[in-house]
């Protein structure tokens, strides 16, 4: 920790912007420098001082997508202790889980009402982030305060676990530094000056591209309006993020797969990347999370628009391997960064091995991925790699679907290519020990049923091979009650649910 530390301090920083907030409109509604930011976490780590919260103690940050987020993060990471994340999105059952051996919680206003509405409040003291507008006064973090052990743990992550309650994944403060320090190696100069955000800081691979490259870099980041919904909360749309990405002018996000569809499908009916997001410099774009559509990445790539896709997992501190600018292979997840080992087992299971391994989860089960005697981490993702060395993801373990036909189907490879059709926001797929496959499409609200039906027929018959194609299809419009219910807070499927209520309960449905 002591790269981000050292550029936090660093005088050539200290005046610099290192948040901008938009407002509704597109314009700057507030900035925050380097300076205010270096005070304002360190306001916070004496605070937690004065409330007796011991070195190593586990403390919650409930908050949004702000610069109180920030400061309490930046006062967490450099203050020696371990910081739980917790998305506002969770339900209270959730929330319960992975704050169960939390005793203190720092929030920002949405935060401290989420506490209440979790019915935690009463349990955990709720520690107010307030904003801090003046310059530092001195050195907030004196260069003689020791930097606690590589090896401890600095953050509670969580993930999906088998009954809908998340486990904490434990990263190590040496392990975020290794991956850091790669992931920087390979990204292109200046690509962190004006990083605009647009998924929640909860999720890690955000902390690490939002928030820790651009501080590495002297850059800043760009956070969306308050009032704004994140990409993959409850009330975003795919679509906004060629508006934001019009106003703000970055020259870096990272973008959910849904938002590389929408990117695509606003360019190719815009008639160009000019017009959907004016002249100048065109942003640096990665995507991960689920398999991007190869076509959207190649019609993107010819207006300008390259997508760099990647994929990471929170076990290995976020990303193990990456399509960067001299090393750009469509349909792949690039190759592993310069700390990242991988090989493909005898089942087809992808093994990593690295020094930024997780050090274990909070609780086990039947979902956890395990590290052998031999330190490979078991991924539990199916995977090709190439004689170029390039990683190709197919698909889940546990999610291959084999049709009563024998034919082995990855659901992932084709939910990523029905998102490219025009009226569809998402899709899941299912088929095992079915004849046919089946696709619930996810669409935008007043898309005809039918129309959309006919759309990703057409688009399956095209780009699909036959025993790829769904035969039948359910059409739901999104809507948040709709995606509460249906999909995780990190946008995956919750598919056995989505089966039994959709497909499986009322076949007549299917058409």
């Amino acid at each position: 920790m002591k790269n981000i530390r050292r550029n936090l301090l660093a005088a050539e920083h200290q005046n610099n912007v290192l948040v901008e907030r938009l407002a509704p409109d597109g314009t700057t509604a507030e900035t925050f420098t380097y300076a205010q930011l270096a005070q304002w976490s360190g306001e916070i780590r004496r605070a937690l001082a004065v409330c007796g919260v011991p070195e190593g103690a586990s403390v919650g940050v409930v908050a949004g997508n702000g610069p109180e987020w920030v400061a309490a993060d930046l006062a967490l990471l450099l203050g020696g202790l371990v910081e739980v994340p917790v998305p506002l999105a969770f339900s209270g059952e959730q929330a319960a889980s992975l704050l169960r051996e939390v005793r203190l919680c720092l929030a920002d206003e949405a935060g401290a009402l989420k506490l209440a509405e979790w019915g935690l409040a009463e349990n955990i003291t709720v520690v107010p982030i307030h904003s801090h507008r003046g310059r530092a006064d001195g050195d907030t973090w004196p260069e003689g305060l020791p930097i606690p052990s590589d090896e401890r743990i600095i953050k509670i992550i969580h993930t999906s676990g088998t009954t809908g309650a998340p486990k904490g994944v434990k990263i190590r403060a040496k392990a975020l530094e290794a991956l850091l320090v790669s992931l920087n190696s390979v990204s292109p100069t200046g690509v962190y000056a004006r990083y605009l955000s647009l998924v929640p800081f909860s999720l890690l691979i955000e902390q690490v591209t939002a928030v820790y490259l651009p501080i590495i870099s002297g850059g800043r980041m760009v956070l969306l309006p308050d009032s704004t919904a994140l990409l993959g909360t409850a009330g975003s749309r795919a679509e906004d993020v060629v508006t934001w990405m019009r106003a703000a002018h970055p020259t870096a996000a990272v973008l959910p797969p849904a938002a590389v569809s929408a990117l695509d499908k606003a360019v190719r009916s815009g008639g160009g990347a000019e017009p959907i997001l004016g002249t100048g410099q065109r942003p640096f774009l990665m995507a991960g999370g689920t398999p991007v559509d190869i076509g959207a990445q190649l019609r993107l790539d010819t207006a300008g628009l390259r997508v760099h896709e990647g994929y990471g997992l929170s076990e290995n501190s976020s990303v193990v391997s990456w399509n960067t600018p001299d090393n750009w292979r469509p349909g792949t997840v690039g190759k592993p960064l310069p700390h990242c080992r991988v090989r493909v087992s005898e089942d087809g299971e992808l093994l990593v091995k690295s020094t930024s391994l997780f050090a274990g989860y909070t609780v086990e089960d039947p979902t956890s991925r395990p590290v052998d005697a031999e330190g490979w981490l078991h991924t539990g993702d199916r995977a090709e790699i190439d004689e170029d060395g390039y990683i190709r993801i197919l698909g889940r373990l546990k999610n291959v679907i084999i049709t009563s036909h024998g034919r082995n189907v990855s659901p992932e490879w084709v939910e990523g290519n029905l998102r490219s059709c025009s009226s569809v926001v998402d899709a899941v797929v299912f088929g095992d020990g079915m004849e046919h496959l089946a696709a619930v499409l996810v669409t935008s609200q007043g898309i005809n049923p039918e129309t959309a039906r006919q759309q990703a027929r057409a688009h399956a018959e095209d780009h699909l091979a036959e025993t790829d194609r769904p035969e039948t299809f359910v059409v739901v419009p999104d809507s948040r009650a709709f995606r509460d219910k249906y999909f995780t807070v990190t946008g995956r499927p919750r598919r056995q649910l989505i089966f039994n209520d959709l497909v499986g309960a009322d076949p007549a449905r299917l058409s």
